[in-house]
């Protein structure tokens, strides 16, 4: 598994010559966020699709 420096490294080298310094700071953010999600999803820490709806909608289980 490849570090986080390592990974920055690899997107960096992906983008064009061209990103400004707003470009690599928002792919970098948008990776992180991608495997933090990746993270909760493999330990279980997600909200079924059905409760968020609910949650959302703000009516009272089995309403």
């Amino acid at each position: 598994m490849a570090t986080p420096k390592q990974t920055a490294k690899d997107l960096i080298e992906h983008l064009p010559d061209q990103a400004s310094w707003n470009d690599i700071m928002y792919e970098l953010y948008v990776k992180q966020k991608i495997e933090a999600g990746l993270k909760a999803v493999a330990e279980g820490r997600t909200v079924p699709h059905e409760e968020v709806k609910r949650r959302l909608m703000g009516k009272k289980q089995g309403a």
